[in-house]
């Protein structure tokens, strides 16, 4: 495979800037949607994924480095200022996204096309496709359309950040409205005529010009299938529609211009901590906050500079916060095309998700974990076994308590379709008259609105409901369930690097652990009880929690290992996450780099640490994988001398896990997990096919099979693991402030 590098970052000091950092992982990710060897589908899906990474991004970091901008603020770590961070942005972010759809139009479209599924753009509808599409758009768009005028000196309708808007520049007609069907007063304000009746002077053209926008309404599919015609389907864009036909919209108007906008808003402001009484509506200002926030980016089609540069003047923004995009917006709205019958051919062929081992259906699920932890690797193997854990707790007579932290859960609680099978297990044990305390943490980021539905119909149901930790996040995945055998109670805990999310667990890549070892266990309770009620910092066994001891801990064991490089045994670290920003561990990992130790750090996306400098990081290297799956687990491995030590964990190497959020990192004990674990971690850095590897200059190359080497691709290889254990045996001093509602509050 032809081996392709990113352009290199500007380094002015040890560290990468985190921004960048993350727009060059997105880039990986573009790549893959660039790679003819994919089929068309799976090259969408990356396409997609990284415009839906950009709107985030921009909502998120990038308004954040303009107020930064507006405040004085100075530069990062890595020297750069926040405006030097946003012209970089802008640069590569303008670039990416023209390379991007120019594959989308130039590639994807055309391939599907020739196989049979064909988009049809307005300049290439026949007459018979017009006639339907307007018959379509009368019968089943017309109706559901909101027309808001945009008026000068008056601020923009209000509506939501990514939405799919047209704006449209209007004219009066020449010829008068309909008689009886307009009022006198509107009669006149199309003429361009006083509302006094005074007539426009004679021979003198009077034209007024409205401005409207219209919403695409979320509710209507942007799909729009043709009658058959021939082999192919073929299908048109709502947004091609709307534009076509928006003019019946406006009856005694002339549209002169019109376009499709889509814009960012600025998300990144949280909730008043303060508001302990009424948490939850000061967490739905916040949602309702973000449809009139700033506005940091916008994307439009092209076709109408006036009316772009008009919303750009109205959203106070520069020229480099435009993006034109010549292609439908949202791609991610269009994936439904994937499931389309008779064009799997287009498809990547599915991977199969193996089931665990041990877990059988007559052996109960407290019998199998009573005889040792059980480790689930996601999405490789099910996540079937995480669902039954709670709905044994709930309906088995013995179990009288469930004590669990939930992140995000997908599903709605508002269809009862798509409840999260874990909020149902919980509401059945309540019902059942077990103790169910569930910490829904509601400041999850874009999934607010969700989860408090989630803690709305758990209370309904019995549950003790915490919302969570002022000033900090709940990030930690742990569960435990209180079980009465043989006149005493038995924990069993569940603990995880992702969320109780069974359908993200299909396309995450994730590892979990279940225990009921007594020193894991007496952790959790005591995790539980600082997240619940009061509790001074209790020391712990085996789990080390941020924002206290993790961070510590971590350092203890990197330094650990810089002291003892010198001795007969080899030091060596391995670390698997997803960004590594906190600049405490890595100045600890240039340490021990200097000390002699051998890192090995696998860095999905965001990594500020500088490998390969001589005197500096010459003993540190960097790999990223992007796959089929999202890399998503947390791994961390110690040689500690020659005993060795591993730990996963829900957090990230960032300042916000260690230092802002309650993260857990706990031991794997079992040593068959623990060898099993370890391999694993080997393995990412042997892969030669999915791995970019990141220079002293900031570029990631892909890495391909050397001459004489055998292709390795990790995800493949932790596949056909699964598949054959599937086959195998069985197992192997500060106060938390809480939020917290019970039933009849």
């Amino acid at each position: 495979m032809e081996e392709r590098e990113t352009e290199p970052a500007t380094i002015p000091s040890q560290y990468f800037n985190r921004d960048i950092s993350w727009v060059d992982f997105n880039e990986r990710v573009l790549e893959e949607g660039l790679r003819k060897d994919l089929q068309l589908f799976e090259r969408f899906r990356f396409l997609s994924i990284v415009l839906s990474n950009f709107d985030e991004f921009f909502m998120v970091r990038v308004a954040a480095i303009k107020r930064a901008h507006r405040a004085g603020i100075a530069g990062d770590p890595s020297g750069m200022s926040p405006a030097e961070q946003m012209k970089a942005i802008s640069e590569k972010a303008h670039s990416m996204i023209r390379c991007l759809y120019d594959c989308l139009t130039g590639e994807i479209f055309p391939g599907l096309a020739d196989g049979g599924l064909e988009l049809i753009r307005p300049d290439s509808y026949t007459v018979p496709q017009m006639d339907y599409l307007e018959s379509f758009f009368l019968g089943q768009i017309y109706p559901l359309l909101t027309p808001l005028r945009i008026e000068d000196g008056k601020p923009l309708p209000s509506f939501e950040s990514r939405s799919i808007n047209a704006i449209f520049l209007l004219t009066a007609d020449a010829s008068p409205p309909m008689e009886g069907v307009l009022s006198t007063e509107a009669t006149q304000l199309i003429d361009g005529i006083s509302a006094e009746g005074s007539a426009p002077a004679e021979k003198e053209e009077v034209v007024t010009e409205r401005l409207v926008m219209v919403q695409l309404p979320l509710s209507l599919s942007r799909i729009i299938w043709l009658p058959l015609e021939g082999n192919k389907l073929r299908w048109a864009l709502l947004d091609d529609v709307m534009l076509t036909w928006g003019s019946y919209l406006f009856p005694g108007y002339h549209v002169r211009e019109c376009m499709l906008f889509k814009i960012n808003r600025d998300a990144d402001f949280s909730v008043d901590e303060r508001r302990d009484e009424d948490f939850i509506e000061a967490m739905e200002e916040v949602i309702e906050g973000r449809e009139k926030s700033d506005v940091v980016r916008m994307e439009y089609s092209p076709g109408s500079d006036r009316l772009r540069d008009e919303l750009a003047q109205r959203f106070s923004l520069e020229s480099n916060e435009l993006y034109e995009v010549d292609g439908p917006f949202n791609p991610n709205n269009l994936m439904e095309l994937s499931s389309v019958a008779g064009f799997e051919k287009f498809q990547e062929k599915p991977w199969k998700i193996h089931s665990a081992p041990g877990f059988a259906d007559d052996v109960s699920m407290w019998d199998y974990l009573s005889q040792g932890d059980v480790m689930l690797h996601f999405p490789y193997q099910s996540f079937d076994p995480v669902i039954r854990f709670f709905q044994e707790a709930a309906s088995d007579p013995q179990v009288i308590s469930i004590k669990t932290a939930l992140y995000r859960t997908g599903g709605s609680a508002g269809n009862p379709q798509a409840v999260s099978p874990i909020v149902r297990a919980l509401e059945q044990a309540a019902l059942n008259g077990k103790h169910v305390t569930a910490l829904i943490e509601l400041k999850a980021r874009f999934d607010e609105g969700r989860n408090i539905s989630w803690a709305n119909r758990l209370e309904k149901a019995g549950v003790i409901v915490v919302y969570g930790l002022s000033q900090l996040k709940v990030h930690a995945k742990v569960t435990m369930v209180l079980r009465r055998e043989n006149e005493r109670i038995r924990r069993y805990v569940h603990l995880s690097t992702g969320n109780y999310n069974d359908k993200t667990a299909k396309a995450y890549e994730d590892i979990c652990l279940f225990t009921c070892r007594d020193e894991i266990a007496y952790d959790a309770g005591l995790l539980f009880n600082m997240i619940t009620g009061y509790s001074q910092k209790q020391p712990m066994r085996r789990l080390a929690i941020s924002p206290y001891d993790l961070k510590p801990r971590l350092l203890d064991l990197i330094m650990r290992e810089a002291r003892r490089s010198d001795q007969k045994y080899p030091s060596k670290i391995m670390m698997k996450c997803n960004a590594l920003t906190d600049i405490d561990v890595i100045d600890a990992l240039y340490h021990a780099s200097r000390s002699g130790v051998k890192i090995f750090l696998c860095v999905r996306g965001i990594c500020a640490l500088v490998p390969g400098v001589p005197g500096l990081s010459e003993n540190i290297r960097v790999i990223s994988v992007i796959d089929r799956y999202l890399e998503h687990s947390r791994i961390y491995y110690f040689a500690s001398g020659g005993v060795e030590e591993l730990y996963l964990a829900s957090a990230d190497m960032m300042p916000r896990n260690l230092s802002r959020r309650v993260e857990i990192m706990f031991p794997v004990l079992d040593e068959k997990i623990r060898a099993v674990l370890i391999s694993a971690l080997n393995a990412y850095f042997r892969d030669n096919c999915q791995a970019h590897s990141l220079d002293s200059g900031g570029a990631w190359k892909r890495l391909s099979p050397q001459p004489g080497e055998s292709p390795f691709r990790v995800q493949r290889e932790m596949l056909s693991f699964a598949a054959r254990d599937s086959d195998g045996p069985g197992p192997v001093k500060q106060e938390f402030i809480v939020r917290r509602s019970t039933p009849g509050e």
